[in-house]
């Protein structure tokens, strides 16, 4: 079936899109307004772009035909910090989600502790297993309210029992426990269920194709039974 993105509402083609681009990473954002209140809030609208300079991109639509608090923060002091949710951070997380004023630190609504940035104004999420302090690169507005937000990344805060190897930069990325937005309202998915595959060279595969076809469509019937 083909969908006609102009001929959609924006609720059909939010729909279409968040059923269809899945897992996505959750960027938990601690923000900092110009009168010092701390603001948190997730976005699963986010990617890391590119490692020179370190890049990420938020997509912050709009709440109620405004700003949210997040995108405006940012936009007036150019700095944020990414903070990466576990497991163990889910149901926190999705009390700052909540629909409080301006005025309200969800941080605090949801019991969570803060600790000091080095680089940047707004605190980092001490519970976070991974933090990043960032800083506005440019930003794009894409639609009424609707921004992509370009940020270079200048420190990363790894807590010390994920980190395997300090010189290699080695992380254990299973033991992260991290969660991913699905579909829908309220779905998620756990990063528990994992399957290797080694990236393929020209040369060494040229003799195999045949067998790899085999297996690809074994796979493929095998995937339609299920």
């Amino acid at each position: 079936m083909l969908f006609d993105m102009d001929a959609l509402s924006p609720q059909e083609r939010y729909k279409i899109l968040t059923a269809s681009i899945v897992p996505r990473p959750i960027a938990w954002i601690t923000t900092l307004s110009r009168s010092g209140l701390v603001n948190a809030a997730p976005f699963s609208f986010f990617n890391m772009m590119g490692n020179d300079p370190p890049t990420v991109a938020i997509g912050i639509m709009p709440r109620e035909k405004k700003l949210k608090d997040t995108a405006a923060n940012i936009l007036e002091t150019g700095e944020f910090v990414i903070n990466l949710v576990s497991e163990g951070n889910a149901q926190a997380m999705n009390l700052t989600c909540i629909d409080a004023p301006p005025d309200i630190d969800e941080l605090t609504l949801a019991g969570l502790t803060t600790q000091e940035s080095r680089s940047v104004a707004p605190p980092r999420i001490a519970d976070s297993p991974i933090s990043f302090e960032c800083r506005v690169l440019t930003s794009l507005v894409t639609g009424p309210l609707q921004t992509i937000v370009i940020g270079q990344i200048v420190n990363a805060w790894v807590e010390d029992r994920f980190v395997q190897d300090p010189q290699r930069c080695h992380i254990d990325t299973k033991a992260l426990r991290l969660i991913a937005r699905m579909h829908g309202g309220g779905e998620y998915i756990r990063s528990s269920d994992f399957f290797h595959m080694e990236r393929p060279s020209w040369n060494n595969a040229q003799a195999r194709l045949p067998h790899l076809r085999e297996d690809m469509a074994s796979e493929e019937m095998e995937s339609g039974d299920r």
